[in-house]
């Protein structure tokens, strides 16, 4: 069975590191995926256990994750402004109250003053399955037991700094009911890892106004069902559960996808 390789190489990964050493989350990584980089969006998790750091997600990286549009507005020529355009300050003001991880507020409502321990002890929305993690070894072992191999590839975004009116190049889609990873919005280093039904994923390639290229990740939802009512008629005029809606990811997130093409994650 394929499960019980991937166990059998898990033991041989960790022999390999040394018998009685305890590997970094780096060195778990690469004895998993050797010669594959890990992707920018996960270096947090090499913080030191215990340690804190500043809120993640700064005040002007907010659009990268609050821009909400419809599946057919994925083209070459069409035009963005992160954070939409067609109910920006509502938006932007509704998230930015929160403090946990930004793109869980498209799913849930109610969650000002949430706790990480109430969050991630919470019950999941319509149609989602999560794992809260707080290091890169339980990451690696949560993603490969949920698809049951190795050959799984991280994908994420490279949003430039003070940029935030796109023009659409390319869109790749990547996968299909893909599981998201993405820091919460606390001190405390701890990743959400997440899995919503009827998702596809897609890397767009977008050119900013100097011409320079930056890859999006893009989710878009088809079973809307558990989306957070006033988030979605304030940004798009529409109820959940109506029509498919996607959304940008920011930096500080990576998508998990099958990886049916080499025998190691390919971090975009």
């Amino acid at each position: 069975m394929e499960f019980a390789h991937v166990s059998v190489l898990a033991l041989f990964c960790l022999a390999f590191v040394g018998i009685g050493a305890t590997p970094s989350g780096e060195d778990y990584w690469q004895s998993v995926w050797p010669s594959t980089p890990l992707p920018k969006a996960f270096y947090d998790l090499l913080i030191p256990s215990g340690k804190t750091t500043n809120l993640p997600i700064r005040a002007n990286e907010l659009n990268q994750y609050s821009t909400l549009f419809f599946q057919h507005d994925l083209y070459p020529g069409k035009k963005f402004t992160l954070g939409n355009t067609q109910s920006e300050g509502n938006i932007i003001r509704k998230i930015g109250k929160q403090r946990q991880g930004v793109t869980d507020s498209i799913w849930l409502a109610n969650k000002d003053k949430q706790s990480l321990d109430d969050f991630c002890n919470s019950p999941t929305a319509k149609g989602e399955h999560k794992h809260c993690v707080s290091s890169l070894e339980s990451m690696i072992d949560h993603v490969i037991s949920h698809f049951g191999t190795t050959k799984i590839k991280a994908i994420s975004s490279t949003f430039a700094q003070n940029q935030d009116r796109y023009v659409v190049e390319e869109v790749k889609k990547v996968g299909n009911n893909a599981v998201m990873c993405h820091r919460l919005n606390f001190e405390k280093v701890v990743f959400n890892c997440h899995q919503v039904r009827a998702t596809n994923a897609y890397v767009v390639s977008l050119v900013d106004s100097d011409g320079t290229k930056t890859n999006a990740l893009t989710v878009c939802h088809h079973d809307t069902r558990g989306m957070n009512p006033e988030l979605l008629y304030d940004a798009l005029k529409v109820d959940p559960g109506t029509v498919p809606v996607c959304h940008f990811i920011g930096n500080k997130a990576a998508a998990w996808v099958p990886n049916d093409s080499v025998d190691h994650p390919c971090v975009i």
